[in-house]
């Protein structure tokens, strides 16, 4: 089974929209690959120091931001783009629906913790790392001796997905 986590990136806003994600002028390319270094390159944060290209960016496997992930359109492109730059989890306080079924389509969890619990993530300070304990249901933050554990629920459908490695590999597997 793939183990979810990793170094985790901050991103302290809500309402990220699909554009946001992956800017519309990038939706004619024809491979996932081709939209790599686009990620969040529109993205802006008001006083924050955010640069979609930093090494923390580059090596991020995990996302932690607000409410209403992924609004805006229903493009796979947006998932697409978190895909391809080897971000398999992202937690937010919520996800705009169709964006959070894409994901779990993508084998990209999709984690969903209370508005308390972000805010005990995001006073971690340093370099976190993330474990997911999918069967627990849980995920551990991790930053020099210091440690948030947050518990989460997945309706048994969605785990499923995320086991096979998304909807193309479950409907392999199972049709």
């Amino acid at each position: 089974m793939k183990q979810f986590g990793g170094p985790a990136a901050f991103i302290d806003k809500s309402d990220i929209n699909t554009d946001e994600i992956i800017p519309a002028k990038y939706l004619t390319e024809i491979t996932k690959k081709a939209l790599t270094p686009h990620l969040l390159e529109d993205l802006i944060l008001e006083g924050q120091d955010f640069d979609p290209h930093s090494p923390k960016m580059q090596q991020a496997r995990v996302l932690v931001t607000r409410s209403n992930f992924g609004c805006g359109s229903s493009r796979e492109h947006a998932v697409w783009a978190l895909e391809v730059n080897g971000i398999d989890v992202v937690i937010a306080e919520s996800f705009a629906r169709i964006f959070r079924q894409n994901m779990f389509n993508c084998g990209i969890l999709a984690v969903e913790l209370s508005k308390a619990d972000l805010d005990r993530l995001f006073a971690l300070k340093g370099e976190v790392t993330v474990a997911v304990d999918l069967e627990g249901e849980k995920l551990t933050a991790s930053c020099g001796g210091s440690a948030v554990e947050c518990s989460f629920t997945l309706n048994p459908f969605d785990k499923k997905l995320i086991n096979a490695g998304g909807w193309l590999a479950f409907a392999d597997a199972n049709y």
